[in-house]
């Protein structure tokens, strides 16, 4: 990686903060849309199931009737685009997805394919272990999203202040994925305010407690 890459990925996580006002009205281009899902897209997971859904709702009349379940936070209607991150708890559905084409393409062994959905599977018996896997790795797509919205100009919002059972009720959202959070995205009215952080000796543990 060149300096002047490690640079600018450094400056964009720093000056990456939660915005609240944005420039009402503004309609996000298709093409930066496009972009900022793909973008999302790549994000790593365990197994590389992908678990996560992307609700985008840029509908003025759908960021409406979204208001109220978000407790009336005006972000949901003055940003340009709220995408719910969802978190899919049948993640191990997309196994043969995943990993057909590389087989197929001559990349993985069969056997190996075979045995890797065997392990999912095993492991998907536990409701507990579909629930986690499905916060944990939407939740890294998540923060991805946020990441490249800031390095595209664009600011955002994480949002756990809302009713994820009238969310689900609302967007007739299917039993398969559980809401992980709201994130507003749009152009910054005013600047974000500084926010402190813990330093690194109150954070960090060096190899054991």
């Amino acid at each position: 990686m060149s300096t002047q890459v490690q640079t600018d990925v450094l400056k964009v996580l720093e000056d990456r903060r939660s915005v609240k006002q944005y420039q009402a009205g503004h309609k996000m281009p298709k093409a930066d849309l496009e972009q900022l899902l793909t973008s999302t897209s790549q994000a790593p997971s365990a197994w590389n199931l992908q678990h996560w859904k992307l609700l985008v709702i840029d509908d003025p009349a759908q960021k409406e009737k979204l208001l109220p379940i978000a407790y009336g936070q005006k972000q949901i209607i003055e940003s340009s685009v709220v995408i719910a991150v969802l978190g899919d708890l049948e993640a191990n559905k997309n196994a043969e997805l995943v990993f057909g084409p590389a087989v197929e393409a001559g990349f993985m062994p069969k056997e190996v394919k075979d045995n890797l959905i065997a392990q999912i599977n095993g492991a998907y018996q536990y409701p507990q272990v579909a629930r986690d896997q499905a916060l944990t790795n939407a939740s890294l797509a998540a923060m991805q999203l946020m990441v490249a919205a800031k390095a595209m100009g664009y600011d955002t919002c994480p949002m756990g202040g809302y009713d994820a059972a009238k969310f689900v009720e609302a967007f007739n959202v299917p039993a398969r994925y559980v809401p992980v959070m709201l994130i507003s995205v749009g152009l910054a009215a005013t600047p974000a305010r500084p926010s402190g952080r813990l330093t690194l000796d109150q954070i960090t543990v060096s190899n054991t407690f």
